[in-house]
């Protein structure tokens, strides 16, 4: 027997196919499990098997590099692998190297698969009492991943009778063995809540197991193959479905159907450690939705209600053994998919009981965080818990995803509900802490809430406000790139729910908000037509929350004057008294808590509004925090400064005179003083603001006098000084553009009433302290002379 053909050619590719290995390795569990096989075909098996389970890159079963799970296959009868040492690692080989050592001699076994009418009566060796349930029916107690491979093996080899019944008895034993953790559990109920931890008794949970086990018992069933549209190629055709037992090995009202149905409920229910390894948690979740799927195609009767009502009951009741015990360890299994089904199919037949086993689904131990603050009691109160997130929970979003889907379920089902809705609630600030998934909670609780023409259901509303409340704390000091989404969206909540909501998020903003967002969002989204024409708010309301938005925004504008102070100028426009007050808030912050480019911008609003003289005020503070070099000639801030200098111009002689110092002393770039200083030199300081055109008498001011003297001394200045900059690192590739500069200084220099003097005698300290650039120098003399 050679190594199968995918193992061979390719190594490197073991990632890709190890879906097929798994399922090689159940198949040779099939092989070797075969009733009738002989010994020396076992044995050489079992030699092919050691032989590639030895080669290096032999793929792991659950796909991790750090398994260390001991041998599970305890078959109780013989126990044969019962002291024998762990293996360091299992690989998809070592279940069917183990099986190579069960054999199917047990009397009992044997008669199990024999006969449909074998029971209590029939046998005579069960001193114990444990081989027969208390109807009398058989039981097979053995690992049950292990009985499970059992029946597929003799389904596989075409021995459906037999497969089924040995289905039936490991079925039988699982009840049984429920029936039995659940008095158990009741008997040391008290002991075992009072400790508040737990353990999970399941270290290889059944549902994503390799040998598949529930999905065994599950495809036993001749409802179920049937479902699953076998054809007549199958190991089981349709004919033999005809042939095998129908009632015999069941008891008065049981179908094949029901118990399947009940064994996947076991099944899916039982708390389990959530397994090492990305490729071990992807199966348990693939495995879990295979099932339901699965589950889904079975048509509910009073039958399976009946069972499902059972199996909750069982669930919620029986402690460490399932899922959905009172407490459950951190590391297990969560069932928000299985519950997800249970509760939908539950809800239309017993909605308390759905409810109840939905809410106790809800939790996520893993993330629970036991160092947490605040008073957690009342909603307001929720903190932002910072989970311990264990990276080797891969699937760990798919997980809350599934918890989100579940909390979504329940909502949708609670509509006008006011009691169920707050409950509800409740679990989900206590339980869910994904922001994204709390405000997409949020978001569908608002569209069933608004989904019908007629009134909205305000109960459902109030509790889409709350989750987008409790979004806004938790993402308030934590990034979130959604953010921004999530505030507009929050103000749109709080708008359908009425007025109330709004002033409410507007006086506890602090809670909710920065200040940058309770101002260009909040109040301004408030203070807008739209908001006014869709709350449809008489005079009086209007002001009321005009009032709101104007001391939120001062509010802010006081916390974060760099980043509020326009917004609140801009909000506050229409009242005096909180206009005046936001611009004492500005001219307070401009000293030290604001930058000239924040300044600027706000003096060219009060321009724009109408304010010149306090634009002006604004802008010589602006001009204060301004230092522009001599090499800035592309700075942003030039605009700027050559708006504040005409606008000093504009308004008159002294508030130009009072501003060019500012410039002379902020601004070094030698381009830009002479800007400016040909702009002064064009009109009359103040004819901009004559009223009514009025002409104007005044003269030109002179260059020879305050104030425009001292700007042109700087600019000539700022020309020396930049000059001498430039030959200090200058490049022959650069000469022609000297040149052109040097043209341009002397334009500056020529406006002075000896300008031509002091340009001359400029040239000549050039040529001496230079002299070394004697290509440089050259074409200065060609030029300038």
């Amino acid at each position: 027997m050679q190594l199968p053909y995918v193992f061979a050619p390719n190594l490197c590719v073991r990632s890709r196919v190890r879906v097929w290995f798994v399922c090689a390795g159940a198949l040779w569990m099939c092989i070797v499990l075969n009733p009738h096989c002989k010994t020396e075909q076992k044995c050489s098996w079992l030699r092919e098997l050691r032989r590639w389970n030895s080669v290096d890159v032999c793929p792991w079963e659950d796909g991790n590099h750090g398994n260390d799970l001991p041998n599970l296959t305890h078959s109780l009868p013989q126990g044969a692998h019962g002291n024998q040492e762990s293996r360091p690692h299992r690989t998809v080989f070592t279940r069917a190297i183990e099986a190579c050592d069960l054999h199917w001699q047990d009397r009992h076994l044997q008669h199990i698969i024999a006969s449909d009418l074998y029971a209590n009566y029939c046998y005579h060796d069960n001193q114990d009492g444990s081989l027969f349930d208390t109807r009398g029916w058989p039981m097979w107690h053995e690992h049950v991943p292990t009985a499970c491979a059992r029946v597929d093996a003799l389904r596989s080899h075409g021995y459906p009778r037999e497969a089924l019944r040995l289905a039936i008895a490991v079925v039988n034993t699982l009840r049984r063995q429920q029936q039995r953790q659940l008095e158990h559990f009741r008997r040391h109920k008290k002991e075992l809540l009072h400790k508040a931890i737990t353990s999970i008794t399941n270290m290889e949970g059944w549902v994503g197991h390799p040998l598949d086990p529930i999905g065994t018992l599950f495809s036993t069933d001749p409802l179920c193959l049937s479902l699953s549209r076998l054809d007549c190629s199958s190991v089981v055709s349709r004919a033999e479905l005809q042939r095998l037992p129908v009632q015999r090995l069941l008891g008065e009202g049981e179908s094949y159907g029901a118990l399947a149905v009940e064994t996947a409920l076991i099944g899916l229910g039982q708390q389990r450690v959530m397994p090492d390894g990305l490729y071990a948690q992807e199966k348990v979740c693939r495995n879990e939705e295979q099932l339901l799927a699965k589950l889904q195609e079975v048509e509910l009767d009073d039958t399976l209600v009946k069972i499902f009502r059972k199996q909750a009951v069982f669930l919620l009741e029986s402690g460490p053994y399932s899922g959905l015990g009172e407490i459950v360890h951190r590391e297990s299994v969560p069932m928000h998919t299985f519950t997800r089904y249970l509760f939908t199919s539950l809800l239309p037949h017993d909605a308390e009981l759905a409810y109840k086993i939905a809410l106790r689904a809800m939790r996520l131990p893993v993330l629970e965080s036991t160092a947490s603050s605040g008073d957690l009691s009342r909603p307001h109160h929720m903190v932002s818990v910072v989970p311990n997130r264990y990276p080797r929970w891969f699937t760990l979003s798919h997980i809350e995803s599934q918890q989100c889907e579940l909390a979504s379920t329940m909502l949708t089902a609670a509509k006008g509900d006011s009691c169920k809705l707050e409950t509800v609630l409740e679990s989900i600030q206590k339980n869910i802490h994904s922001s994204s998934h709390i405000f997409k909670l949020a978001q569908d609780a608002f569209k069933i809430a608004t989904l019908m023409d007629s009134l909205p259901d305000i109960t459902l509303l109030k509790v889409s406000l709350e989750l987008g409340l409790q979004v806004m704390r938790i993402t308030l000091s934590t990034l979130n790139w959604r953010r921004r989404e999530m505030v507009r969206w929050l103000v749109t909540c709080a708008t359908e729910v009425g007025v109330y909501a709004l002033d409410s998020i507007m006086q506890s903003w602090f809670t909710l908000f920065t200040p940058t967002e309770a101002t260009s969002i909040v109040a301004t989204t408030v203070m807008s037509n739209t908001t006014i024409v869709r709350l449809r708010l008489d005079c009086h309301q209007q002001e009321n929350l005009a009032s709101s938005a104007r001391t939120l925004a001062l509010q802010c504008a006081m916390k974060d004057p760099q980043n509020c102070a326009l917004s609140a100028l801009t909000l506050c426009e229409k009242d005096h008294i909180a206009f005046e007050t936001a611009y004492q808030i500005v001219l307070d912050a401009a000293v030290a808590g604001m930058s000239y480019t924040q300044l600027f911008t706000i003096a060219r609003y009060m321009e724009h509004r109408g304010y010149p003289m306090r634009a002006y005020k604004l802008a010589t503070l602006a001009m204060a925090h301004l230092n522009l070099s001599y090499n800035q000639d592309t700075h942003p801030a030039i605009n700027d400064v050559l708006w504040a200098c005409a606008l000093s111009h504009s308004l008159g002689k002294n508030e130009l005179a009072a501003v060019i110092p500012l410039v002379v002393k902020s601004v070094k770039c030698a381009t830009v003083l002479s800007d400016i200083l040909r702009r002064c030199t064009l009109t009359t300081p103040g004819m901009v603001s004559a009223l009514h055109s009025r002409r104007n008498s005044g003269k030109l001011m002179s260059l020879d006098k305050a104030p425009l003297r001292q700007l042109l001394d700087a600019t000539i200045g700022a020309y020396i000084n930049t000059t001498h900059s430039r030959l200090t690192h200058i490049s022959p590739r650069h000469y022609s553009e000297f040149i052109e500069f040097l043209g341009k200084s002397r334009e500056t220099f020529l406006m002075a009433h000896d300008g031509h003097i002091q340009f001359t005698q400029f040239i000549d300290n050039l040529k001496q302290i230079y002299k070394g650039k004697k290509k440089l120098m050259m074409l200065v003399r060609e030029r300038f002379g």
